[in-house]
């Protein structure tokens, strides 16, 4: 893990926040979820996406005025969406801007349109809800979390449709699952950014000891690469979370040797913690394993009901 000093750390939150907006419970939620970390003074911009009904229906030659039905109530459920997100962040003390993307018009899926929005507008921040197997969560799964990562230009929080959000501040436990790598490096800089004064902030290493591995490299030389690999990476995750919080550990953790995983021991580590925010780099190197079965992030985004910050190494 790349060293990280408390003098490389910005305190302020993300000034610039995209927030994906529809008519669902989990874009509800995640705006209720987001409105505790918009900073006094700073900029929203709500996008909604209509879809294009072309790719929603066959086509036919007797569909066509059908469509442009559609089409309508896909753009008026759309601002009706933006209507409701905007009452939700009346209290904030925030500037709110908000677009209506018509997939109709300007082609693409609507994935790409929010990635499109965001880098346009430069934002620092793009948060999304997430129901799981519907909607916004199939967009961070497995590989399509890899590329939307390489798309975007600043971090995304995912924010559960189940997640209770309950308490109006800032988080108070943040869970940090660090792996050596730059990518970890710079998921921690920023996520400590979300921390409420004195949070409870913890960083964990998870040496992966499933038997699966042991088809290709012997499992305790694997275990003790991963135990050398984790020390470095909680020592220099350490200072920096002591820095923002006395309240502040790091441990090691180990997978089950079978039917177990790194995703699913760090989504258990999350619950068994109670974590608000769960924060990871995306594109974490684990060897052979990340070769095999894809993204970390993607299956713990998968997996969670924790709201979960992913990071590339782009996002300082």
């Amino acid at each position: 893990m790349n060293s990280i000093g408390p003098d490389d750390i910005n305190p302020a939150l993300p000034r610039r926040v995209l927030i994906a907006v529809d008519s669902s419970k989990a874009s509800r939620n995640a705006l209720r979820y987001a409105s505790h970390l918009l900073p006094h003074g700073g900029e929203v911009r709500l996008v909604s996406v209509a879809e294009n009904p072309h790719t929603l229906f066959p086509s036919g030659r007797h569909v066509g005025h059908t469509l442009d039905s559609v089409r309508e109530e896909l753009l008026k459920d759309a601002a009706a969406a933006l209507e409701q997100a905007q009452a939700l962040l009346a209290s904030c003390d925030v500037r709110i801007e908000t677009e209506v993307v018509d997939l109709s018009k300007r082609g693409g899926v609507v994935v790409q349109a929010l990635v499109n929005a965001a880098n346009a507008w430069q934002a620092e921040l793009i948060v999304v809800g997430a129901r799981h197997h519907h909607g916004l969560t199939r967009w961070i799964e497995g590989t399509v979390s890899e590329a939307l990562s390489k798309l975007l230009h600043c971090p995304l929080l995912v924010v559960p449709e189940g997640y209770n959000v309950e308490n109006e501040h800032l988080p108070e436990r943040i869970l940090f699952a660090v792996d050596g790598s730059p990518h970890a490096a710079t998921a921690l800089r920023f996520g400590v950014r979300f921390a409420a004064p004195d949070a409870s902030l913890r960083a964990i290493y998870v040496i992966d000891r499933a038997v699966r591995l042991s088809d290709f490299v012997p499992i305790d030389a694997l275990e003790d690469a991963f135990f050398d690999e984790g020390k470095h990476a909680l020592a220099a995750a350490e200072p920096v979370l002591s820095h923002v919080s006395i309240r502040s550990s790091t441990a090691l953790v180990k997978t089950r040797r079978t039917s177990d995983d790194v995703a699913h021991t760090i989504v258990r580590e999350a619950s068994n913690c109670h974590a608000q925010l769960i924060v990871m780099g995306t594109h974490g190197r684990r060897g052979i394993s990340r070769w095999l079965f894809g993204s970390v992030a993607g299956r713990v985004a998968h997996l969670t009901q924790s709201p979960l910050l992913l990071v590339g190494t782009q996002d300082a």
